[in-house]
């Protein structure tokens, strides 16, 4: 419901055709990342020079698009009991325009007039066609203090503000000791203090693969080649980076498997919690296991979708029988928060649930339409894959940042279980807290909730 993929970012200029029978043939960037025309340490002083006219520019983007304030919901904590969870509809309303009014026009009349809110529209970077992670900065400093890696890129800084943004360090939970709560004692995991945090609630097997997990590998932005944007050479950069204590910390990715370059999409961090349930991984690529999932990342995703370029940097090809196997094992026993209000089959318990709540369930289940992609008897998912068809209310060609948008197709269901602990929302995180999905999807689903039935479904996922 909320993390669908919507729509990919394209160029506007095409090639063109000639008279023959096929087009003139594309740019080499069209298939395979350029290498570098500059010296390093040119790049670098260009991108250093460019770096605030690309954060004004995208700080712009995202005040008009959005209230950025702090407003936190009243006794309202994550899971962690650190950050307080973000309230209220962030997305901005065309001038003249309600929410009541917008849910009811036809998509046709939406689309004629140009009333979409443009925080309902992909959520573009300046920096599209560069690629690579993109990561807070709470993340960076941590790491750095405890490994001496610098994660921070000289062309580019994260863009959401810290408080909607999941809490960090996030809490961990295992399904093989619930009886322990939030295993990580308010601390980030790295490879520094991992064994002393984990050993003895671990086999020997999950401890292994946790030390993988947590192992830089060079990576396109993130390395020792003359094509990186930190300014130091690095060994790279782990999958718990960006899956900071196996939930997400926001960082986003720039899509490192779409070409040509700026066709990329802007792709948030996903939790891992509760993957042991899930069945397609990837945010286009259906793949089928969390083995499968790994390995990819390790072997193409971390290189920017061209393994070519990753023998360069000093490609990492795990055993599938060994080290897969154990990163995958240990991926499998992290867990949701606890849910206290859920019974064992994921439906509110009446005695312990408010009447807003329990309204909010009733409505999630029927007229809001959530559960047919969000099941509560199977972790809110239902391991598909749907299409939402946002383009109904939008002119194709529309432009954001100099990038037009195209539409995307069918994107896998990601759960709702502990969805209040990571935020932003939907692929990109363009929608910042969990009213904005409501209105999203009261939206496009054309389900046509009272103002009340809203405030209902979110007092029922905040539960979830």
């Amino acid at each position: 419901m909320f993390r669908h993929a919507l729509f990919a970012i394209a160029p506007i200029a095409v090639a063109a055709a000639t008279p023959c029978t096929i087009a003139n043939p594309l740019p080499p960037d069209a298939s395979y990342r350029p290498l570098p025309t500059q010296p390093l340490e040119s790049v670098k002083a260009e991108d250093e020079a460019q770096k605030p006219g690309v954060m004004q520019r995208q700080q712009a983007l995202l005040q008009e698009r959005y209230d950025l304030s702090n407003r936190p919901l009243p006794g309202v904590m994550m899971s962690g009991g650190r950050n307080p969870v973000q309230g209220g509809v962030r997305v901005r309303l065309p001038q003249g325009v309600s929410w009541d009014s917008l849910a009811s026009m036809s998509p046709d009349e939406i689309k004629q007039k140009g009333l979409l809110p443009a925080g309902f529209m992909p959520l573009p970077h300046v920096k599209q066609a560069v690629g690579g992670q993109v990561i807070p900065q709470r993340q960076i400093d941590e790491i750095h203090r405890q490994e001496g890696r610098d994660l921070k890129r000289f062309d580019v800084d994260f863009d959401l503000p810290a408080h909607l943004t999941p809490e960090f360090p996030p809490p961990i939970f295992l399904t093989t000791h619930p009886e322990l709560g939030d295993v990580s004692r308010g601390q980030l995991l790295t490879i520094k203090n991992h064994y002393a945090m984990m050993v003895g609630f671990l086999t020997p097997v999950q401890l292994e693969g946790l030390r993988l997990l947590l192992t830089p590998f060079p990576q396109e932005e993130f390395n020792q080649t003359e094509d990186r944007k930190v300014a130091e050479q690095s060994l790279g950069i782990s999958c718990l980076d960006c899956h900071s204590n196996f939930n997400t910390n926001a960082a986003f990715h720039l899509s490192p498997d779409i070409r040509p370059q700026a066709s990329r999409f802007r792709l948030d961090t996903v939790s891992l919690r509760g993957v042991f349930n899930q069945q397609i991984h990837g945010s286009k690529r259906s793949l089928r296991s969390v083995e499968d999932f790994t390995e990819f990342e390790q072997r193409t995703a971390y290189f920017n979708g061209d393994q070519i370029s990753a023998q360069r940097k000093g490609v990492h090809l795990p055993n599938r029988a060994d080290q897969v196997a154990m990163m995958a094992q240990m991926q499998n026993i992290i867990d949701f928060p606890p849910a206290p209000k859920l019974d064992p089959t994921g439906r509110l318990d009446p005695a312990k649930a408010t009447q807003q709540e329990l309204e909010g369930e009733k409505l999630f289940l029927a007229k809001g339409r959530c559960a047919e992609c969000h099941p509560p008897a199977t972790s809110f998912l239902d391991n598909n894959m749907h299409d939402l068809k946002l383009e109904r209310f939008y002119e194709i060609g529309h432009t954001a940042n100099g990038l037009a948008t195209l539409p995307d197709g069918p994107i896998k269901t990601f759960t709702l279980r502990g969805i209040k602990d990571t935020p932003p929302y939907l692929h990109d995180g363009r929608l910042l807290t969990l009213a904005d999905t409501v209105e999203f999807f009261n939206f496009v689903l054309g389900v046509k909730l009272t103002q009340e039935e809203k405030e209902a479904l979110v007092a029922y996922m905040l539960t979830l």
